[in-house]
């Protein structure tokens, strides 16, 4: 199976099912002397853990991490970090009804005429678990860029119909509720609603959002390595992401172009600025050195208990209710993915960006 490594000079490969012995990553391409421990990698697996709530799968796992290469006396050395998490309470025969169907909304169906099989005890590679490796990952990623004054902040924009305020936005509150919205009214309204999907053995969508700080302008290239373009395929990547956009989105298609255009001006010592951020932080491709606004929307989680059609492998025709432990929303324990994913693109195109300039490579080298 090929399509499990990402990247071009700070390279990650998840491995791993979800109902196997365990899964995992390895990041190749961090620079030796990064300051790394499980602990920095743990608190971001932590944000993604299942059972942690009444809006979270009621698996309980500890996904705990352990380092097996990489890392001497604290620090990287420049090797390939290898990082392991251990399933602890797969419970296959959950799954073992499904193995003669197609779940709707699942990738059954297109695994099976792909590869020929399907791994139905959960979804296999396709499962929400294989975000662990990418989130294992963005941890690196992430205390990288941190290095260098660049923060995230991410959150759940909206579930179902229910949208934050921005006039209520209060960052704290994103730890606060276990939804990860910055909103407590809007938070609370989209649990009530999530209540009710839950009550009717339903699920609900969202989108979650995620802005950049501190991003160096010049990042990306114009033609197929933009950072936009990067950054799509990274959020489309995981699994349940169903549209992206950058700055006002699908709202520019909209707009006039008096209207989305970002006008510039510059401070008393010649620092280019934009007056407004419509574009979201990039420019052709390229980072504006604007902050990076970033809007993933996820699908609902499409394991519900409500009467479905579908078919058998022999081509029967079925009505099924999927049972076993899921979400009955994918959005809020995705926003660590999300932050992850980002991150480990922004960090590949500041890699990349080092040799773009000859005044950068002679100042480097001639030292």
């Amino acid at each position: 199976m090929a399509g499990s490594t990402y990247g071009r000079l700070f390279q990650i490969s998840t491995w791993g099912e979800s109902h196997g012995k365990a899964l995992g990553v390895v990041v190749d391409g961090c620079p030796a002397g990064l300051p790394l421990c499980e602990d920095d990698i743990q608190k971001f697996l932590n944000r993604r853990k299942p059972g942690q709530n009444a809006f979270s799968t009621p698996r309980k796992e500890n996904d705990t991490v352990q380092i097996l290469s990489g890392i001497f006396e604290g620090k990287t050395t420049g090797c390939p970090i290898s990082m392991l998490v251990f399933n602890e309470t797969q419970r296959s025969a959950d799954y073992s009804e499904i193995a003669g169907y197609y779940r709707p909304g699942h990738a059954d169906y297109t695994f099976d005429v792909k590869y020929g099989f399907r791994d139905y005890r959960g979804g296999g590679r396709s499962s929400g678990r294989e975000t662990i490796g990418r989130v294992a990952a963005g941890a690196v990623a992430c205390k990288i860029l941190a290095s260098l004054g660049i923060t995230f902040t991410s959150y759940v924009r909206s579930i179902g119909p229910v949208e934050i305020d921005p006039q209520r936005f209060d960052e704290a509150q994103i730890s606060q509720n276990p939804l990860n919205m910055p909103d407590a009214v809007a938070a609370g309204q989209a649990a009530e609603y999530l209540s009710g999907c839950k009550s009717d053995g339903d699920s609900a969508g969202g989108v979650v959002e995620c802005i950049v700080h501190h991003l160096p302008a010049g990042l990306g290239d114009p033609v197929f390595e933009k950072l936009s373009a990067n950054l799509a395929k990274a959020m489309c990547s995981i699994g349940a992401v169903k549209s992206f956009e950058i700055g006002d989105g699908l709202a520019a298609a909209k707009a006039r172009g008096s209207e989305n255009n970002d006008g510039f001006a510059s401070t008393e010592n010649g620092l280019v600025y934009k007056c407004t951020n419509h574009s979201g932080g990039t420019l052709g491709g390229i980072s504006d050195g604007s902050n990076l606004l970033l809007r993933i929307g996820f699908k609902p989680t499409p394991s519900i208990s409500i009467p479905q059609q579908t078919v058998s492998r022999c081509g029967e025709q079925l009505t099924v209710r999927v049972k076993g432990r899921h979400d009955p929303l994918i959005a809020a324990r995705a926003v660590v993915v999300a932050e992850s994913m980002a991150a480990i693109t922004i960090v590949d195109a500041l890699f990349a960006n080092m040799y773009a300039r000859m005044d950068a490579l002679l100042d480097f080298y001639q030292k």
